[in-house]
Parts: structure tokens; sequence; C-alpha cells
């Protein structure tokens, strides 16, 4: 982590069919404490300029200077070809190499202090598939760089901060999953990443239970009897703040809110409905457990929106700010 008053971010733009260089480049009129560097084919990103009726100033970036904030209209650049040319909502195979390739330069140059943290446009994960590439996400594929066996996805905006200790599964597959020893190092990955990268001193999570009314007593699944609860009062006695098993339905009213720091959701859609309805658009994901500071758009690609104009990009914008404010923090 290099330790500066301007956070240095690195900024990947994905799928380049998809409105991820859309807002990137929109995002650059926004003023940041914070000097931007995009990982991008200049080209390419000059031309989406134009079909979007913007003409930035392009810098390429150079690693010895120093980092500069923002300024409205100007970007940085560190050229990462791309194998073909882009039209807007047509995604190209041949290109997922450049977007993989934008993806693990970013995250060498966090695990070599070039970088302060990564910031991730929205990829197409079929895409990608189609090139033979073993690839289920960013948050995995980043974990896989970084030799990280536990990342955590987590979730923020105005309204609260929701982790999952499942992510992209079927929901008849979820039960399986929720081990002891998967719940357990969940909750060590976001208390400490609670801690170490948002400045909390002594988090305070709240904790959902798998099933209505959180198994009622075993009632409606055991899963909380035999997994939640025995690992919350364990982990309890190391002096950790755990709420729960709580029921899900409950879990975000204010009341239940103000208790805690965070929720754990069990699964996907279990804490992540009730997080997008306060604040679509304006959500970041955060990857917890990593040696780096990485956040994310919470949108996909919007093929349909790319090159119109209509994409907004005050998601990249928030994922921006957040990461410039956690490097500050953990710096």
């Amino acid at each position: 982590m290099r330790t500066t008053a301007i956070p240095r971010l690195a900024l990947t733009l994905g799928e380049p069919a998809g409105i991820g260089p859309d807002v990137a480049i929109r995002s650059a009129w926004q003023a940041l404490d914070a000097q931007v560097v995009m990982l991008c084919d200049p080209e390419f990103l000059t031309q989406r300029a134009r079909q979007l009726g913007l003409c930035p100033e392009l810098v390429e970036y150079q690693p010895d200077a120093a980092p500069e904030p923002q300024r409205a209209g100007r970007i940085w650049f560190l050229h990462t070809p791309l194998a073909q040319p882009v039209q807007p909502g047509q995604p190209d195979a041949r290109n997922a190499s450049g977007v993989l390739a934008a993806i693990r330069r970013a995250v060498t140059g966090c695990l070599e202090n070039e970088f302060d943290a990564m910031v991730t446009g929205p990829v197409n994960k079929a895409v990608i598939a189609r090139t033979g590439q073993a690839f289920t996400g960013h948050t995995e594929y980043i974990a896989g760089l970084c030799g990280v066996s536990t990342p955590v996805m987590m979730l923020a905006n105005k309204f609260a901060k929701v982790a999952l200790v499942t992510t992209h599964l079927p929901l008849r597959e979820v039960a399986g999953q929720l081990t002891c020893q998967r719940l357990r190092d969940v909750i060590r990955v976001v208390v400490t990443d609670l801690h170490a990268k948002f400045g909390i001193s002594k988090p305070r999570l709240l904790v959902c239970g798998i099933n209505p009314h959180a198994g009622e007593d075993g009632h409606l699944g055991v899963e909380e009897l035999e997994v939640v609860r025995p690992v919350l009062e364990a982990l309890r006695r190391t002096g950790l703040e755990l709420i729960g098993p709580a029921p899900a339905d409950t879990a975000f009213t204010a009341a239940s809110l103000a208790r805690a720091d965070a929720v754990l959701a069990m699964y996907h859609d279990q804490g992540l409905p009730a997080l997008k309805s306060h604040g679509f658009g304006e959500t970041v994901n955060i990857t917890l457990g990593l040696p780096l500071i990485r956040t994310s758009v919470d949108h996909g690609t919007a093929l349909e929106l790319a090159g119109t104009a209509q994409a907004s990009e005050a998601g990249l914008v928030a994922a921006l700010k957040l990461a410039a404010q956690l490097a500050r923090t953990t710096g």
C-alpha cells in the first residue's frame, strides 16, 4: 500500500462493448481527490468518447510521476490493447484476453504498491467463458490472483453494508454450502476488514438465519441449530460482537440496522434486494479478504445502452470515492 494524500486508483473498464467505458469516460468530469488511471486502449477510448459526444484530454500515465487529483475532462491511461475493434452492444470474445489482462495488471500494480486500490467496471462472464477461460466472476478471479481462498462479497450504500456467505449459487445449493467452517471463515474476514479497511474499532455484525423466522427453533429448518448458532457462540467467546441468527425479514428494519455496523446474509437474494432497493445504481461492491482494496459498480454491462450516452456514471463515481476513502483509511 502506497501512503499518499492523493491515492492512485487503477480503473479497469470491463466489457468494452458494454457501458463500462461509457461511465468511465463520463466519470472523468467528476472532481475527485485521487488520481484515476484507466487501463484501456486509448484509440478505443477516444472512439467511444466521440460516440458519447465528449472530448476528454488523454494523458499517458507515468508511474514515476507524483499522483495528481482528477481534473475535469482529463483521463490518465495505461495502454492495455484490445485485439479487435469494438462495436457498442456487440461483444467479441476475442477481446476477452484484453479484459482479463487489464484486471491482472491492476492486481499486480496494487500488490506491488504502484496503486492504492483498484476499481472494476462490469464484465460479461458469458463472453469470457466462450474463450475457455475458467471465470466465474471478478471476485473469484482476483482472489485467485492474490492466492486468497475466502474472498467475501460485500455491497454498501448509505442504507447499509451487506456481506454474503454464499454468492452466485442456485438456491437449491445454498444450504449445502453453509458449513461451520465456511461461516466461521467468512465472519472472521468481514470483522477483520470492517476494522482494517473501514476503521471500525469493534465491529458489530448482524448475522441472518437461512430459514424463515431463523428456523423457529428447528420447526422450519435445522441449519440455525446445527451450524449458525454454534459458530456464533464459539466466536462470541473469542470477543467478537455478533447478533443473531436474526430472521431475515426483520434484519433490515431501522431498529435492527441501528444495532449493527454490517449485516451478513446467507445468500445473494436474501440480502441484496433490500440493500439495492435503497440505492440501486449507487451501491458499491467491495471484495473483502484481499491483500488489496477492490471496489466495483453494482450493475451489469447493459449492452443495449452502450454508446448511447444514457448510462449514468453515479455508481462508478461512488465506487471510486469509496476506494479512495478506504485507501486513506488503510494507508
